[in-house]
């Protein structure tokens, strides 16, 4: 049976958006899917159907029953596998790495408009719907994510690569 993993945007953060994970894969289970299982508190969802499964449908499905209108990315483990082995960074230490999960693909225009100079030694790379992010001095204090979510104009909600690679397990376990 096909593994998906839901990636919510801002939930749990600074105080915001609070939704416990119980509750999640109480939701999810209650729409049918099987082996519904969350990984730390931030809002990711690993979960097994047959059905075809649309982000907008769990986007609307988490609104109407907690009141949270956030944004959801969705992968299949095919996807999130592919999206590990296009790292551009391997070298990166892994503290340092992250991924940004688009909910659709940016605008050939908007990628195209980036400035890759403005926040060396920072480095990203987009590649369809992921964007990679190397983060020499963390995440702390970067105000690369800020820009380009901006820039993009595509909610994204980043992971650390540790994170990441536990999804990963998870999925394809």
């Amino acid at each position: 049976m096909p593994r998906l993993v839901c990636l919510l945007r801002g939930v749990n953060v600074g105080g915001k958006n609070r939704l416990a994970m119980v509750e999640l894969r109480a939701l999810l289970e209650s729409r049918g899917y099987s082996g519904v299982r969350t990984f730390i508190q931030s809002g990711n969802v690993v979960f097994s159907t047959e059905e075809s499964v649309v982000a907008a449908d769990l986007q609307q499905a988490i609104e109407a029953r907690f009141g949270l209108a956030i944004a959801v990315a969705l992968r299949s483990a095919d996807e999130l596998e592919r999206t590990v082995q296009a790292n551009p960074f391997p070298e990166a230490e892994r503290a340092k790495l992250h991924v940004g999960f688009m909910t659709a693909p940016p605008s050939p225009d908007a990628v195209a408009a980036l400035d890759h100079a403005r926040f060396l030694p920072e480095q990203f790379v987009v590649s369809g719907q992921d964007l990679y992010l190397h983060l020499p001095a963390g995440m702390a204090r970067t105000k690369l994510p800020g820009y380009l979510d901006r820039a993009l104009g595509v909610p994204t909600t980043l992971r650390n690569w540790n994170t990441v690679a536990s999804l990963l397990e998870l999925a394809t376990a």
